[in-house]
């Protein structure tokens, strides 16, 4: 061989060796020298926004509980206060109606005589004794205790304790018709039921009267 045929390839020959392996390997598939295959398709990342509105609904939802929390709260602590001001006095005012009683005894044992006897100092001293009993009801009234006043009235055992039955036909039965002690009434609660006598022997009510609650 002449040294010619031994001499390195003109420049520009690699290039083309390289281009020629290049086009080899693609045609057998193989992977071409100093190129990495692209990756598997990776997976798709969560979308930012969609993750935003989930968290907004979360807090959205945690604070209308708590706003129903507080609300419901709050109406119970306006309406325990308002029961605190309205049934705080419930036993005082119960012992005083005692008092009142008392009061309205001696009233009714001053005999009618002794009343139309003239006597201006027994006169005075009953007199003082009535302004006492109702000056108390008056006061009692203003802290929301009020007098029942059921003659007349049909028979409610939520206001009414039955003492004794009255015959009488002229007014329908289970009709109070007599008040041995009167009942008081505090806010929308029975401070003292009213001990009554109840008519029996009268007409009986109607359907729609019998349902009708009775007013005190």
């Amino acid at each position: 061989m002449t040294d010619e045929t031994n001499k390195r390839p003109a420049d520009g020959t690699e290039e083309h060796l390289a281009e020629t392996a290049a086009e080899g390997a693609a045609a057998t598939g193989a992977p071409e020298a100093g190129v990495q295959e692209a990756p598997a398709a990776a997976e798709a990342a969560p979308d930012p926004a969609e993750a935003l509105r989930a968290e907004n609904a979360e807090l959205r939802d945690r604070y209308l509980r708590l706003a129903a929390e507080m609300d419901n709260l709050r109406r119970r602590t306006e309406r325990d206060v308002k029961d605190a001001k309205t049934y705080a006095v419930a036993s005082f005012a119960r012992d005083m109606l005692a008092v009142s009683d008392n009061l309205r005894r001696a009233l009714e044992a001053v005999p009618t005589e002794a009343l139309a006897s003239g006597d201006a100092g027994f006169s005075s001293l009953v007199e003082g004794v009535d302004m006492t009993e109702r000056s108390m009801l008056s006061a009692l009234e203003r802290h929301g205790v009020k007098k029942l006043d059921p003659v007349g009235q049909k028979f409610d055992p939520n206001f009414h304790q039955a003492m004794f039955e009255v015959p009488n036909a002229e007014v329908p039965h289970n009709t109070v018709v007599q008040v041995v002690q009167a009942g008081f009434t505090i806010g929308e609660r029975v401070l003292r039921p009213a001990m009554v006598g109840v008519a029996k022997g009268g007409p009986k009510p109607s359907a729609a009267e019998a349902e009708a609650p009775a007013a005190n």
